[in-house]
């Protein structure tokens, strides 16, 4: 999109670069990198720079539920601050932990008509362990927990390995990307596939395990499966319960 001069309602909206994996996949070395090899200037937001700008010794203080609200609150107001930079006609690099299934919905509405590249970030298991020992702001097994369910969704533009591939070599593949993108982009074949009829509660949505999910619709006149059934089969899949971290 071209860019316009005079006041930020006039300008075309900027790209958003998303970055989602796992805690210690490289997302934020990687989005420093990126910062240093891309033509135009680019702002790096991460959800662990929002959690870190919360009162810690207040945040400890919360129960579980009080905690959990927080920590819902932030990640809602980190997507549409994104969003809102983005609006104002900024490029931005978001780095986030796509570990619960209303993050990526929410994402999804709030950065309509906003061009977002979607990357997978990976790294083999046995690196994120070793990383992790060399981050004690992480408890253990951390980046095993979220491998369960950060990409379930299944559907990105570009994916990059950063155990397999140095920095330099995911970043460019990135700004490859970048230089000649396809028409088509992953948020709008997503936005696509969760497209539920009218006349449903919340276009559709059901709550699942507590969080807000969308069943995909195979057409537009009826659902192919009902929230019961999808209960069940998010009940039989084995779960791993940690204790709570107010970081990401």
């Amino acid at each position: 999109m071209e860019r316009e001069s005079g006041c930020a309602g006039e300008t075309a909206p900027g790209r958003i670069v998303l970055l989602n994996g796992v805690s210690g996949s490289g997302k934020s070395s990687l989005a420093h990198r990126l910062l240093a090899d891309l033509d135009r200037p680019f702002f790096h937001m991460s959800v662990d720079m929002f959690g870190a700008m919360r009162s810690e010794s207040r945040t400890h203080e919360l129960d579980p539920s009080a905690l959990a609200a927080a920590l819902h609150r932030t990640r809602a107001g980190f997507h549409r601050a994104v969003a809102g930079m983005a609006r104002a006609g900024n490029d931005i690099i978001m780095d986030h932990v796509l570990s619960e299934p209303w993050r990526l919905s929410d994402c999804l509405a709030v950065m309509t008509g906003i061009d977002v590249v979607f990357v997978g970030v990976h790294c083999p298991p046995g690196e994120l362990r070793r990383r992790e020992r060399r981050r004690p702001d992480r408890p253990p097994g951390t980046a095993a927990r979220q491998l369960v369910s950060v990409h379930t969704h299944g559907i990105y533009d570009l994916e990059v390995d950063t155990g397999t591939a140095s920095l330099e070599e995911c970043s460019a593949g990135i700004k490859a990307f970048l230089d000649r993108p396809p028409a088509d982009r992953a948020f709008d074949r997503r936005s696509r596939s969760l497209t539920c009829p009218p006349g449903r509660a919340g276009s559709g949505d059901i709550r699942i395990d507590g969080f807000r999910c969308r069943l995909r619709c195979k057409d537009r006149c009826a659902h192919r499966e009902s929230a019961a059934s999808a209960v069940a089969r998010s009940s039989s899949r084995p779960k791993a319960r940690a204790k709570p971290t107010w970081s990401v």
